[in-house]
């Protein structure tokens, strides 16, 4: 019995693992991780996968980093953790003031939380909570974008608009305003991006001024629908949206827990549209892909309006346990450190010219309807019919196809639903590239030659979604 063997089976018998129905895994085997390095992964027999999809969009600086390891060594040494209610110390300080820095002019409060799903909860609990300090208790719904998705905490779901993970539990969720999304996919043919993200802002104008009286925030991804296909849309729309939430006195969060830090091509995808939202929601690449950590970053208005005597209840009492762990704070200073010292941000629009480069001869494959990107995120859109963009059924399960050649190839690419993309490491270097496009290319020729197979078992990557 090989060592991969082994710890699958051990694993089968105990573990329960997510966004997965574990039926699958009678014909699908896991792949048991032992080490990795930059962008490999490797497992227990010696196989090494090049990891496309930075490991769930959180590994932007490799596997195993020095500079990373190092720093969470050093602060090993001192201080694993202690609570943050009634004390601090020095790596969340330092942490907290450089966020201040590099995020947008006016976001200069920072409040942490354990992951992104929980960061989202504490935005939009802060944000209901303000207006009922403000005396405008009535201001307590949200308004969401179509195809949306914010994590799978109840609130997060609420505000999110999958029907994959939402359908089961609607008793137990918000009631929120979905406006349609900007996603310029689905954008008329001949017509560009900014246009169409223009035209598509009429019905978010048109909802907030019927209901700017009763909500409290519009809720985005800016830029990128992450799972929700990795469909994007021009920087316009937040400008028009940030502009119509002062108009109605509404806030506006800001979702960058997959977009942040780099990957859309600036630092923050807000920057692209020149603006500042009322709160910024950090995580998955803050900590370099180490440590769980959610950063929500706010204004000065915000804060002051819970500043006041204990007696007055206004205090915002939300917590977690491990809130400002050092060694999440460490990992996530060697990760501001490096983009600070490398020039990661020009470095990588090299690579997403190569990425861009490499993938263009997909553009004319007959079942692609569309390579798109931003930054260093690029998706493939594979489809039955490329005139009329008709999805494949989910039950085919063509992308997963995809990723099954991939796999034999020595490559992680976890397709969502029929959508193959990359959101590679950022150490990643242009031939790896190259050898990734090679692969996605075999993969859709493959998956998109066969005929229909419809399989029995539940689907991994449904309806172009997954969690991320």
């Amino acid at each position: 019995m090989s060592q991969n063997t082994e710890w699958m089976q051990r694993d089968l018998a105990v573990l329960w693992h997510p966004c997965t129905q574990m039926k699958d895994h009678e014909r699908l085997p896991l792949i048991p991780i032992k080490r990795g390095d930059g962008v490999w992964l490797e497992d227990f027999d010696g196989k090494r996968y090049l990891d496309a999809v930075s490991s769930w969009w959180v590994n932007v600086f490799g596997h195993g980093n020095s500079r990373i390891n190092a720093r969470i060594k050093e602060q090993l040494e001192s201080l694993e953790h202690v609570m943050l209610a009634g004390f601090t110390h020095a790596p969340v300080v330092e942490l907290s003031e450089r966020l201040v820095q590099i995020t947008p002019a006016g976001l200069n409060k920072v409040f942490y939380a354990d992951n992104g799903s929980s960061g989202i909860e504490v935005a939009l609990k802060m944000s209901h909570h303000y207006w009922i300090n403000s005396g405008q208790p009535g201001k307590k719904r949200f308004i969401t974008l179509t195809n949306s998705y914010h994590g799978e905490t109840v609130a997060a779901m609420s505000v999110g608009d999958v029907a994959l993970f939402t359908d089961t539990y609607k008793a137990l969720l918000l009631d929120t305003i979905k406006v349609p999304s900007p996603d310029c996919y689905l954008r008329p043919e001949g017509m560009g991006w900014e246009e169409h993200s223009r035209n598509m802002f009429a019905a978010m104008e048109q909802t907030l001024a019927e209901h700017a009286h009763e909500v409290a925030a519009v809720i985005v991804e800016p830029l990128i629908q992450g799972a929700g296909g990795m469909r994007m849309y021009h920087p316009v729309y937040l400008t028009l949206l940030r502009e119509a939430c002062d108009r109605y006195g509404v806030h506006l969060i800001h979702d960058e827990i997959a977009v942040g830090f780099g990957r859309t091509g600036t630092m923050f995808a807000c920057e692209q549209a020149g603006i500042t939202p009322d709160f910024l929601v950090l995580s998955k690449a803050l900590t370099g892909g180490y440590l769980p950590m959610a950063a929500v970053l706010t204004t000065d208005q915000v804060y002051g309006a819970f500043y006041d005597d204990y007696a007055t209840l206004r205090a915002f009492l939300h917590s977690h346990t491990y809130t400002g762990n050092p060694l999440a704070c460490a990992a996530a200073l060697a990760t501001l450190d490096i983009f600070e010292q490398d020039n990661v941000i020009e470095q990588n629009k090299a690579l997403a010219a190569r990425m861009a480069r490499a993938t263009a001869h997909l553009a004319e494959h007959p079942h692609v309807a569309e390579v798109r990107q931003t930054g260093m995120a690029l998706a493939i859109e594979i489809v039955a019919d490329k005139a009329s963009k008709t999805a494949y059924p989910w039950q085919e399960r063509r992308g997963l196809q995809v990723y099954q050649h991939a796999l034999e190839r020595g490559a992680l690419l976890r397709p969502l639903g029929s959508v193959v993309y990359f959101l590679p490491p950022y150490v990643i270097t242009p031939e790896q590239i190259d050898f990734l496009a090679e692969v996605a290319s075999e993969g859709i020729d493959i998956a998109t030659r066969q005929p229909t197979r419809v399989s029995v078992a539940s689907d991994l990557y449904p309806n172009h979604r997954d969690p991320g």
